[in-house]
């Protein structure tokens, strides 16, 4: 009920503010480089892309790729940590000018939002213990399945033919309460996208495995609201400048040890 309660909260409050900013929104270039900054909405609890470090910092490849999109643009990038649950109603109210922390790009998010050109690909894996048998996605029948609410990973275990044969579907705020519960014991594998689960894995001391078949393969895209078209193009027009001289592929091997960006 204190979650409902909450959620409800944010939702007005964010309706508050869409109806006070309607006028205000930007929506177009020119008013973000009038305005002088744009605002990168994120999780910022999901490494690499966007995290915190031992020092509270924020830091992450995607926190990286934003900085030196908005230095080539010249204008500043604020980060705003978001409920990821929330993301589109913060995008549409313009707390946030576009999302860019993993965000896979989905016929139902087409929908919500525009998407910059894809620049990484990704798959949802799935993580168990590592005294588990789980090695495919049939192994999951049965099975009590982790994922983080609104992602890309419960709509690929929704929509999969093992669904309805879960022993349970259990939602977290963040992929890394999912993890907690999964060290536990509390539930027998998490569904996660690759690029996070296999970072935490390289950090936890050989804690979990990853399952031979995954659920599919996708790709990432920076989102804006449908009319900030404007925008998004210019993002485009900067990633790709950011690839064409090599930055791009500077910060990929910061991160990943290889440049594994899509555009080229």
């Amino acid at each position: 009920m204190k979650k409902l309660s909450g959620l409800l909260i944010l939702i007005f409050t964010i309706f508050m503010l869409a109806s006070c900013q309607s006028n205000e929104v930007p929506n177009t270039w020119a008013e973000i480089e009038e305005r002088g900054y744009i605002i990168v909405g994120l999780d910022d609890t999901f490494a690499p892309m966007g995290f915190r470090n031992d020092d509270g910092d924020l830091v992450g490849f995607d926190v990286d790729l934003a900085k030196a999109v908005g230095e080539l643009l010249g204008v500043e990038v604020r980060f705003q940590p978001i409920d990821w649950d929330s993301k589109v109603l913060e995008l549409n109210a313009g707390t946030i000018d576009m999302i860019w922390n993993g965000l896979t790009i989905t016929d139902s998010r087409l929908e919500e939002m525009s998407f910059s050109n894809a620049y990484l690909a990704n798959s949802q894996i799935v993580i168990t213990r590592k005294d588990s048998t789980i090695d495919t996605v049939n192994d999951l029948i049965g099975k009590k399945v982790g994922v983080q609410i609104s992602s890309a990973s419960e709509d690929a275990v929704s929509a999969s033919s093992i669904f309805d044969q879960l022993d349970e579907f259990v939602k977290y705020d963040t992929f890394n309460l999912a993890l907690l519960d999964l060290s536990s014991g509390t539930i027998d594998a998490v569904v996660i996208d690759e690029i996070m689960g296999r970072y935490v894995i390289s950090q936890t001391n050989d804690l979990y495995q990853v399952a031979t078949e995954n659920f599919g393969v996708e790709t990432y895209g920076v989102g804006f609201r449908l009319a900030s078209t404007d925008i998004r193009d210019q993002i485009n027009q900067a990633l790709q400048t950011l690839v064409s001289n090599g930055s791009a592929a500077t910060i990929s091997n910061a991160w990943f040890g290889e440049d594994i960006i899509l555009i080229s």
